[in-house]
């Protein structure tokens, strides 16, 4: 049986995100209609964002359902931008952020002209508090990840909310790695401000938590300016128009609610296995070099350069001793490409294509990192021959 080790790249289905699917599936009914079947169908649906809100501390009409978290980075980042301020044309980009960010940025940069303003990150991958609030003057929105989907580090999202609320610039952040991991507070981060600035939007995907693919959801403060991607019935504050997924959100909430139940307990156990696992590389390749934050990072990311090794050689020698582990975000799998991650923590290219990304979640077990560190030192030796030739 295989060891998963990618767990960031998507996490099994969690039994009551599975129960909470098959319930809601059953019923018949579009949620926007005023019938009986309708109405028990809105039931369903709106209970779920009663939970999702209580899970990220935000109020239910603010939560807005999509299809994960791809669609809710665009929607927040393409919304901000095109419901922005006459004369603002910057948008406030730190280095390492997810291809979702970094991609529909650069669509607006394209298309519509933005000028992009980056923050260089600190060594760890953390987005630097002050050099952000330097770069916020003026910008049309600014955006963040909570956590770095690569090499784990968690930056301080609740400074960076109050840089921007100081600046009176709209600012998303995403919190697709966070939730269900970190304390992700949606309100209490926002602070006491009722403006259209400052943490107005937060995403959030389902596959990551437990919930099934093609969930998610993007919280929208009651007051931000916001220009939706979609147009038709009006649905959810006329900023996701389309018939809803009532078993999707339902689906969603369960999982989220079990994951933020749960949260600090797994986090404890998370870090004992991502402890086991470091000390163990350690042990095995003293030349190895954890990356990130070896403390302020997500409790089951384990990210590490192993120097003279091609990174996809080693993943393709522990998948045939039967270990998953991925050299970064899913999103770029197939294309053998640098880490721009790791190249933004001021890493050379040749450190770019020596990574690995190990990342544990709620079935993974000692036995596990047991495997992965006996199949470890044999792939790299292997991975470190093939590339001296």
């Amino acid at each position: 049986m295989t060891a998963y080790f990618d767990h960031a790249a998507t996490t099994p289905l969690r039994p009551e995100a599975r129960a909470a699917w098959l319930d809601a599936v059953d019923v018949v009914g579009n949620a926007s209609s005023v019938h009986g079947p309708g109405q028990r169908a809105r039931r369903i649906l709106e209970q779920a964002r009663e939970d999702v809100a209580a899970a990220l501390d935000c109020d239910p009409i603010e939560v807005v359902f999509t299809s994960g978290g791809t669609e809710s980075v665009n929607l927040a980042i393409k919304g901000l931008w095109w419901a922005r301020r006459a004369g603002s044309d910057a948008i406030v980009l730190p280095d390492g952020e997810h291809h979702a960010t970094m991609d529909a940025v650069e669509w607006l940069h394209a298309a519509e002209a933005a000028r992009v303003v980056a923050v260089p990150l600190e060594a760890t991958g953390a987005v630097p508090v002050d050099a952000f609030a330097s770069a916020l003057p003026g910008a049309a929105l600014a955006t963040a990840l909570i956590a770095n989907n690569e090499v784990g580090t968690v930056s301080d999202a609740p400074a960076l909310a109050a840089a921007a609320a100081a600046r009176a610039v709209p600012l998303h952040l995403d919190a697709v790695g966070a939730a269900g991991a970190v304390d992700v507070r949606f309100a209490a981060w926002r602070g006491e401000g009722r403006a259209s600035t400052g943490l107005v939007a937060l995403s959030v995907s389902g596959h990551k938590i437990g919930a099934p693919v093609g969930t998610g959801a993007l919280v929208v403060s009651r007051q931000a300016r916001l220009s939706p991607l979609l147009h038709g019935g009006g649905q959810q504050r006329g900023l996701r128009s389309g018939t809803q997924d009532v078993a999707g959100a339902a689906a969603f909430a369960a999982a989220l609610t079990a994951a933020e139940r749960g949260r600090e307990a797994e986090a404890a156990r998370l870090v004992g296995l991502r402890e086991r696992l470091v000390d163990g590389i350690r042990a095995a390749i003293p030349e190895a070099e954890l990356l990130g934050d070896p403390h302020l990072r997500l409790p089951g990311n384990v990210h590490v350069l192993f120097p003279g090794a091609a990174g996809e050689t080693l993943l393709f020698l522990l998948d045939q001793a039967e270990v998953a582990v991925s050299t970064g975000s899913a999103c770029q799998a197939g294309v053998a490409e640098p880490s721009h991650v790791v190249r933004a923590l001021g890493r050379d290219e040749r450190a770019a294509r020596s990574v690995l990304r190990f990342t544990m979640g709620r079935t993974s077990t000692a036995d596990e990192v047991d495997s992965l560190l006996a199949a470890l030192p044999a792939a790299y030796a292997r991975a470190v021959a093939a590339g001296s030739r």
